[in-house]
């Protein structure tokens, strides 16, 4: 073991069993037959390069200039010492291109590349240098310490150096204590502080892209258990996902999502048994952390996520649960069948709006839950996403509502702890009922179990939104941003609060990123309209219409535009929601009432927040009076003794 001490830019070596380097020395070869770095390890008895256990295709030359990188980790090694050492001088080949194809296939096999590196760095005109952590496991336990930069010394300023440093050495151990000392000088002081963490996309190891449902759902279980740790902010799936094969570098995703730590992994299942392995990285340095590999049966992998979770949140130094604030519970173990059908199901769940038919996708994700819940009847995720799922459905039904209450219900009995149901049956409560108590209840729980739940706060946002309590429900919608920074989170309650600005330039700035988002395209319609830019709102309704896949709809807008101006536009409108609803099409009370309000035809609008009224169940939970009270567009409804009455029966506050 080699402990270096540094005091007044003086390098010293303290208790070494072997030769170090230290102001120019060279250190002797490594002891250790196995060098781990990461999620790779390097066995130079063997002549092999495992990542988390499996070996990886690299011998001959590139595995030489490997090894010879990783004997002198944090330095340079030169072409000409690469060549000395693998291509000597009586070797006839042509060394700047076999160099150069063996470097290429190091990081190939490593995941690396040359612009963003994270094990091999190019010294231009120079060599190269391996720049991630060593670990040189020796047998026995090592103080690591970071290298030492000093100034060329003699060989007797070295000497004098290092005598009046073990002699500072011996007196501040006397002074301080053994254990004070090393702690003060070794310890983890220095260590950087992870407040916030992304979860990447763990990695399909399976060769097999039909396994991606398995990968998904081991990645969800591990962000939503970082999640639960009150002292760290986990940034939410939707926003992760996101970089799943991405080629951006580690800092630049952690300037992205404004982490501090970033998590990166593989997944492996072969038969009954599954693998995990898992890193953290120092996001704006991309500067490895801490690793590990676990594996255990299919039954076990909760227990197998929780225990990554914990490894992960002592080396954030993050503050646990206590099971006061939590209850404890040991995960149980999952029944395989259940798990198969249920990490399907919420695969398709996720999958609405990516390229997939959202009918289709609900579909199915119903089936395979419900084939989780026949098989295991008291698996509490598969009831709360078939809650998520049935309350994702276009135009609800009395059956579709009843089927979301009992399966939130169910899921919380099961498991009180679970954040998501609880928020689910915040939304019924909100949507189907109005009862704004029970709502904001269900929600505040969500969020106490799931500190980091974006959605979570985007309710309590929305909740406090409806209410009028519009300064909470703003800082409720910034945490929101804060946890889920690839989604529009903000523009909304701006809009509310009728900060059309704002809002205008958060939707344009959504728009330029996902320009067929027709959601986006709709809100800046309503704002638009707000500043009295008629013009420009009536092109983004139109754009809203064509990518909600209604281009005959956009086309009688324009049509009356040009006919009789604005106000045809909005006629066309309200005559398209009307048909809609005649034909069973689609029921959108709030959205013709936005329309006749704006044509100064209140009885009819206000003939059409009625029917919300009247059929709660069939309003998607996008369109219902939850924005009775803060709605701009209805602001001309407000004097109204009607309108008034509304709010009463509807629980509002006036």
């Amino acid at each position: 073991m080699c402990v270096f001490l540094q005091i007044r830019s003086h390098a010293i070596v303290l208790d070494c069993g072997s030769l170090c380097e230290v102001n120019g020395l060279e250190r002797a070869p490594f002891q250790s037959r196995v060098i781990k770095f990461g999620v790779f390890e390097v066995d130079l008895e063997a002549g092999e390069l495992r990542k988390s256990g499996l070996r990886q295709k690299l011998a001959g030359q590139p595995f030489q200039v490997l090894q010879l990188l990783l004997e002198r980790p944090q330095r340079v090694v030169t072409r000409e010492q690469l060549q000395e050492r693998i291509w000597p001088g009586n070797t006839f080949v042509d060394y700047d291109l076999a160099l150069t194809k063996a470097i290429n296939r190091i990081r190939e096999v490593l995941g690396d590349s040359a612009e963003s590196p994270r094990f091999i760095e190019t010294i231009p005109r120079r060599g190269y240098r391996f720049i991630a952590p060593v670990n040189e496991n020796r047998g026995a336990t090592t103080i690591e310490a970071p290298p030492v930069v000093t100034r060329p010394e003699t060989s007797r300023s070295l000497r004098i150096g290092a005598s009046l440093g073990i002699g500072m050495a011996i007196l501040l151990a006397t002074v301080l204590g053994r254990g004070k000392f090393w702690q003060q000088f070794l310890g983890n002081a220095s260590a950087p502080q992870i407040r916030s963490i992304a979860v990447l996309p763990l990695e399909n190891l399976s060769g097999d892209p039909a396994q991606e449902y398995f990968s998904d759902g081991m990645t969800d279980a591990l962000i939503t258990n970082l999640a639960q740790i009150g002292s760290l902010r986990v940034i939410s799936r939707t926003s992760s996902m996101q970089y799943k094969q991405t080629r951006k570098s580690l800092p630049e995703i952690a300037r992205e999502l404004n982490v501090d730590g970033i998590v990166e992994g593989t997944v492996q299942r072969s038969g009954d048994r599954v693998r995990i392995t898992a890193q953290l990285i120092e996001g704006p340095f991309d500067r490895h952390l801490w690793a590990n590999s676990y594996e255990e049966d299919t039954r076990d992998v909760f227990a197998l996520e929780e225990n990554i979770t914990v490894d992960i949140a002592r080396q954030v130094r993050a503050r646990l649960p206590t099971p006061s604030q939590i209850p404890a519970s040991q995960p149980r173990q999952v029944n395989p069948d259940a798990l198969e059908a249920y990490l399907q199901g919420n695969y398709y769940l996720s999958k609405q709006g990516n390229g997939f038919d959202n009918d289709e996708a609900l579909k199915k994700a119903q089936q395979y839950l419900q084939q989780a819940i026949n098989a295991d009847p008291s698996f509490a995720p598969a009831y709360s996403a078939m809650a998520n799922a049935h309350t994702n459905l276009l135009q609800g039904s009395n059956k579709d509502w009843e089927i979301t209450e009992g399966s939130a219900k169910k899921a919380i009995e099961i498991d009180p702890r679970y954040s998501d149901a609880h928020d689910t049956l915040g939304w019924l409560r909100l949507h189907r009922f109005w009862d704004w108590v029970g709502a904001e209840e269900e929600f505040r729980k969500a969020i106490a179990f799931n500190p980091s739940s974006a959605e979570g706060h985007q309710s309590m946002c929305a909740l406090l939104g409806s209410l009028g309590r519009l300064d909470e429900a703003l800082k409720e919608c910034q945490v929101a941003q804060e946890l889920d920074p690839n989604q529009d989170r903000l523009s909304e309650i701006l809009y509310a609060r009728r900060e059309y600005d704002r809002a205008i330039e958060e939707q344009r700035r959504w728009i330029s990123r996902y320009p067929d988002n027709g959601v986006e395209h709709h809100f800046l319609f309503h704002g638009y309209w707000q500043k009295g830019m008629h013009k420009e709102a009536i092109q983004e309704l139109e754009w809203a219409l064509i990518l909600f896949g209604s281009k005959e709809t956009a086309a009688r807008i324009r049509q009356g535009l040009a006919i009789s101006g604005y106000e045809g536009a909005i006629q066309a409108l309200a005559r398209e929601i009307e048909h809609m609803a005649s034909t069973k099409e689609a029921f959108l009370p709030m959205l013709a009432a936005e329309s006749y309000t704006l044509l100064g035809n209140n009885d009819r609008a206000l003939y059409w927040l009625e029917q919300a009224y009247a059929h709660p169940e069939l309003v998607s939970v996008d369109d219902g009076l939850m924005d009775l009270k803060s709605d701009p567009m209805l602001d001309p409804l407000r004097s109204d003794p009607r309108y008034k009455d509304l709010l009463r029966r509807v629980g509002l506050p006036p």
